[in-house]
């Protein structure tokens, strides 16, 4: 049982490494293999939240080597349940992606499994780190297997993937610059003993400037506005079956890197923290309004779901900002939320590419007398998305709203109203088409073939159904594993 953070991280790198190989052998064989071991490790994760819940937070030294010298992993009640969450989607993404298998070359396809194995292993490693140089290492295994999974796209995918490299390597280096400086001052790369040194000492100027370099690393990754040039295209021509996973989960793990730094490194004693949460909420206020505003002026159903990504990220953000309890919890309930909303939406989007090869919103007259259960989901998210009970999207925003009340931050109230009246627009626009306009003769290319698509596609969709309804009717008890956590860093 100690051993279980290792054992996830080490699953799906041993499969990852192996897919290429044993695909030369067999086509699927380097396929199946990464999805045993992704569920192996899934199972694992599931011991692991069920252990942190029942005695707290857990720090795992690997090889026994203490810190400075040795890997130090750090486990709360967040991470276990992103980690869990993260092995989950990666399993019913490989299962979907079975189906957008477009090519007899094994090279092609051991390869796509295992760029998947390898983006899971970097997600879980920035999840589990306690040093700020490892993350710094699974950031770059992230980003290094997100650009390539958004290169087999095609040739949009590859200039698309050409520029999140560019400013995916501004990032790594914003990055390491901050860690330069904090190692500098506080001669440790481990996060808890660098938050006592840096409590111990006046490192202000050190602190400022890291920070800056930290909020605009994070904001690329995520991406935070004004930070997301790259992601409408990248996110749009994505590889088909991996785009849930790239969409869903990779921009909310900076999000969680985000939090610590600010409120386990930093701590609400530096200076000017109160300051850099108003610059954060101001932001995040900016992005929630863009990105709903240029979603609504949107006709490919993928660039819809890609702006209001930005919207939904600014929404996390804004509870970072906000910065008591009742927000933070919120925060981190939307981001839980929302992978399992905008994967559900890329699923089924990819889904209906799948049956019809179209994206365009004005072909979805009636849909969903052919996609009844992809219908389902594309209502029942863009519901969650825009705030509507009893979905987990009404109550994420319902505590970052006490949050915003709490402190008297009303302008942040607003913003919420507002941006839910915007998001109700665009995504009533895409309901409506599903339901109510006029049948489109589309190019049924599938006839025939399934009744509606592949069980593995459905197992996918009906998870990301299912996801959305729970968390929402037992937001109280996912609230209270969060604040295991968020009660920690002295809120």
């Amino acid at each position: 049982m100690n051993d279980l953070p290792i054992i996830i991280i080490l699953l799906p790198l041993i499969s990852a490494l192996l897919s290429l190989p044993l695909s030369k052998i067999h086509k699927h064989l380097g396929r199946n293999v990464v999805a045993i071991s992704i569920f192996a490790a899934f199972i694992c994760s599931v011991k692991l939240l069920a252990k942190v819940i029942h005695h707290g937070s857990i720090r795992y030294t690997f090889g026994g080597y203490k810190a400075p010298y040795g890997i130090e992993f750090y486990i709360d009640s967040i991470g276990a349940i992103i980690v869990l969450i993260i092995l989950l989607l990666g399993f019913i993404t490989v299962l979907y992606t079975m189906n957008f298998e477009v090519t007899n070359e094994r090279k092609v396809i051991g390869g796509a499994y295992a760029l998947i194995g390898l983006l899971i292993v970097g997600m879980c490693g920035m999840t589990l780190t306690g040093d700020v140089f490892n993350l710094y290492v699974f950031l770059e295994i992230t980003s290094l297997s997100g650009y390539c999974l958004i290169a087999l796209g095609g040739s949009r995918g590859i200039v698309a993937s050409f520029r999140y490299l560019l400013v995916g390597t501004v990032a790594a280096t914003m990055y390491l610059l901050g860690v330069g400086i904090l190692y500098a001052s506080t001669g440790t790369l481990n996060m808890t003993d660098m938050r006592s040194i840096l409590d111990s000492q006046d490192y202000t100027v050190q602190m400022t400037v890291s920070m800056c370099l930290f909020i605009g690393a994070f904001g690329i990754k995520m991406p935070m506005f004004p930070f997301h040039g790259w992601q409408p295209s990248a996110y749009t021509h994505a590889e088909p079956g991996s785009r849930p996973l790239i969409v869903g989960i990779m921009g909310k793990i900076p999000a969680l890197a985000m939090f610590r730094y600010l409120y386990i490194i930093y701590g609400t004693d530096f200076k000017y923290f109160n300051l850099f949460l108003t610059i954060i909420g101001v932001l995040s206020c900016i992005g929630i309004i863009y990105g709903s505003i240029r979603a609504m002026a949107q006709e490919d159903i993928r660039k819809i779901f890609a702006y209001s990504s930005i919207a939904q990220i600014g929404y996390i953000t804004l509870g970072f900002s906000i910065g008591n309890s009742y927000a933070l919890a919120g925060a981190f309930l939307h981001l839980i939320g929302h992978v399992f909303m905008k994967s559900g939406l890329f699923f089924s989007s990819a889904a209906i590419r799948y049956r019809f090869g179209n994206f365009e919103l004005s072909s979805f007259g009636r849909i969903y007398k052919k996609m009844p259960i992809t219908s389902a989901l594309i209502v029942l998210a863009s519901l969650s998305m825009i705030g509507i009970p009893p979905t987990v999207g009404f109550f994420s925003k319902w505590y970052i709203a006490l949050g915003a009340v709490q402190n008297h931050q009303f302008v942040y109230l607003a913003v919420l109203v507002l941006s839910s009246l915007l998001n109700a627009i665009y995504f009533f626009k895409l309901i409506e088409k599903i339901f109510i306009n006029k049948p489109t003769e589309l190019n049924d290319r599938r006839e025939g073939e399934v009744r509606e698509l592949p069980i593995s596609m459905l197992i996918a969709i009906v998870t990301c159904f299912v996801a959305i309804i729970a968390i929402g009717i037992l937001n109280v008890s996912v609230i209270d594993v969060i604040m295991m956590t968020v009660k920690g860093v002295g809120i």
